[in-house]
């Protein structure tokens, strides 16, 4: 079951574009889309952040920040961003413990627990940063390695939230 976290200021390092550390909260952008990863050598995840990045400019017309979240070292994190050329940041989390915070899931118990490739699920959430405080408005829970949001799915996403607040 997915259960919202509380606390959105996360720090990680970035591989990416952007400051190092980046932090989620401090994002000058409406709004930001994470993408938890299952891990570098997934292809579906090297599909989605190439897919955001042919159409990122679309996400930046609606003020909107993506960040892509690899459970792996800050080296591998910034190979990954470099092969693929992503104009977005790629901060690192080795341990899971963002991921983990956020409610990404894992199947096969503690066998998916062991290793990110057989176990971690893909999550897409959306964070709103226009208020006070970040709120968490949106999010994808993956029940497996393909079930994911689609850019589309994502930018209409990103159209109801502002949209509704205006």
């Amino acid at each position: 079951m997915y259960s919202k976290p509380t606390d959105l200021s996360v720090e990680l390092a970035n591989g990416g574009v952007g400051p190092d550390p980046l932090r989620l909260d401090a994002l000058e952008t409406a709004f930001v889309v994470v993408l938890f990863q299952r891990d570098h050598l997934c292809g579906n995840c090297r599909e989605q952040v190439q897919e955001i990045a042919a159409r990122y400019a679309e996400f930046r017309e609606r003020n909107t920040a993506v960040v892509s979240v690899l459970p792996e070292s800050k080296e591998r994190a910034a190979e990954w961003a470099a092969s693929y050329d992503l104009p977005f940041p790629v901060v690192a989390d080795p341990d899971s413990a963002v991921a983990d915070r956020f409610g990404q899931p894992v199947r096969f118990g503690f066998l998916g627990e062991l290793h990110d490739l057989l176990g971690r699920m893909p999550l897409a959430v959306i964070i709103d940063l226009r208020g006070d405080e970040p709120r968490l408005v949106y999010s994808h829970v993956g029940n497996s390695p393909s079930d994911r949001p689609t850019v589309e799915g994502l930018l209409l996403e990103l159209d109801h939230r502002r949209n509704a607040s205006e």
